[in-house]
């Protein structure tokens, strides 16, 4: 299992890496469209459906995603896209989570799959979007997300006794929430150090939340912080719903794509929410 998953990293660095530095977004906008509609392909056979049905998802979140990639919405995104994407995901994922595994099913399965592509599409733009920005942005972005997540486990490990949400992922702790916010808010101070100190091509998302204010900056971090621990509860949750471990074996030793997204699916949203706010 191990050896799997070190494979799969280094297969995935070894394409996302050119990508990520590339002069253009447009090379790291192709290659996530690939990921993205692996992502919905999964999204609808969690949702029962057979291969062809999944795959007929997955087509409509590329079309959505083309559709924005031709209007060059990563360029010059519609007005309050980002601040509504950002207050469905606050309501939908807080209702669910309240909700539990058993209220998923008696929605309706139309609901569930527009939702879900949804998700996955306004994902992918905002990762257009940051990458457009820059890479320093778009990395400071990525890193909340792996940083809290590491930080909670092994928080969690050391000192995980409240449990977040055991109906629906029992090894989540409180204190692996809040140990994840405070590894979070050291990265943020050491990466706004390196901004002022070190040439980079963009201010990180930190150095743009602090610049309105100390205050701003701790608690947009742990609001960011929380919300990519609900997107992995809703993706647990879904996953518990339809009486599955991984989202699928796409990914050898690491599950399916969207187990490796799901904190970043309300991440990357609300990460350009807050850093455009007026």
């Amino acid at each position: 299992m191990l050896k799997q998953r070190v494979i799969t990293a280094l297969v995935l660095l070894a394409l996302l890496l050119p990508a990520l530095l590339a002069s253009s977004a447009e090379p790291l906008a192709g290659l996530t469209l690939v990921l993205i509609a692996a992502g919905a392909w999964e999204w609808g056979r969690l949702n029962g459906f057979a291969m062809r049905g999944a795959l007929r998802i997955a087509a409509v979140c590329v079309m959505l995603c083309l559709y924005a990639w031709s209007a060059r919405w990563a360029y010059d995104v519609p007005t309050n896209l980002w601040t509504i994407t950002g207050a469905a995901w606050v309501l939908i994922a807080g209702w669910l989570i309240q909700q539990g595994v058993e209220r998923w099913t008696r929605i309706s399965r139309l609901l569930r799959l527009s939702v879900g592509v949804l998700a996955l599409w306004l994902t992918w733009l905002a990762m257009y979007q940051a990458k457009v920005m820059g890479v320093n942005f778009l990395l400071s972005v990525l890193f909340l997300v792996w940083m809290a997540d590491i930080a909670a486990y092994f928080s969690g490990r050391a000192f995980g006794r409240r449990k977040l949400a055991p109906a629906i992922s029992p090894g989540k702790s409180w204190e692996g929430v809040w140990g994840g916010m405070l590894g979070v808010m050291l990265m943020a101070c050491l990466w706004i150090w390196v901004d002022v100190h070190y040439a980079v091509d963009s201010p990180s998302l930190y150095s743009r939340l602090y610049l309105r204010g100390a205050p701003f900056l701790v608690l947009a971090t742990v609001f960011l912080t929380l919300m990519s621990v609900a997107g992995d509860l809703v993706e647990s949750l879904v996953k518990r719903s339809a009486g599955m471990k991984d989202s699928s074996q796409l990914l050898p030793g690491h599950g399916g794509v969207l187990d490796r997204v799901d904190a970043l699916l309300p991440a990357l949203p609300l990460a350009l929410m807050l850093t455009q706010l007026r």
